[in-house]
């Protein structure tokens, strides 16, 4: 029986070269879709066994459509499918419960034995992936009676650094400056209780701030 694929990329020749890679396998493409919103209403409406995601998409992420899926289908599998070698992002993937994270670098056979583990239901993160984020993943759940005092200018910060973005990218996105922007991600470590971005962005997640 068929593996039913749902293909999640802005780039369109990005998921008809995935298409070629798979058209000789027992996979079978059923949806595609070029956004984080178009994944989340075709994986909760559509049977599928798989969801291959992107992770940065312009009409939105792949990681936070990974975390609205999963707030209705916990058992769906989903791939993390990313040309960003990114810890953040990895992190992420991994606090929301994704089964993996598979660089687009990845060869032919690799992403076909990827696809087919993760179909049956396997998590398939490498013991490298889950050394780099080791730290962040063993960060505390904050429970609910937990406040952190960020500012709004803060909690901007905050979300551009969930999505990876650099101190550099943040002061272009906000419009203010590298050191501002240095000095806020300082504050923000300090008050959350953490000590790097990566452990930030899983704070954020699990905190259900983004």
């Amino acid at each position: 029986m068929s593996i039913r694929m749902l293909v999640v990329d802005d780039h369109p020749m990005t998921r008809a070269g995935v298409k070629a890679m798979l058209a000789k396998e027992d996979i079978d493409v059923v949806a595609e879709a070029s956004s984080g919103p178009d994944a989340v209403k075709i994986a909760l409406t559509k049977k599928l066994d798989l969801v291959l995601m992107d992770v940065r998409m312009p009409g939105g992420d792949g990681l936070n459509a990974l975390g609205h899926i999963r707030l209705d289908n916990a058992d769906l599998p989903i791939l993390m499918y990313s040309g960003f070698d990114n810890p953040t992002y990895v992190a992420r993937a991994v606090a929301l419960r994704a089964n993996g994270y598979v660089p687009k670098s990845a060869k032919r056979k690799e992403l076909i034995s990827a696809i087919k583990k993760v179909a049956s239901g396997k998590m398939i993160w490498t013991p490298s992936q889950l050394r780099r984020v080791s730290g962040a993943i063993a960060t505390p759940r904050p429970g609910i009676d937990v406040e952190v005092a960020l500012t709004p200018r803060e909690l901007e910060v905050l979300k551009q650094l969930v999505n990876g973005m650099s101190n550099k990218d943040i002061g272009d996105a906000l419009d203010i400056s590298y050191e501002t922007v240095k000095e806020h991600v300082q504050h923000i470590l300090r008050k959350i209780g953490v000590t790097d971005r990566t452990q930030a962005a899983v704070w954020a997640v699990r905190a259900e701030l983004v």
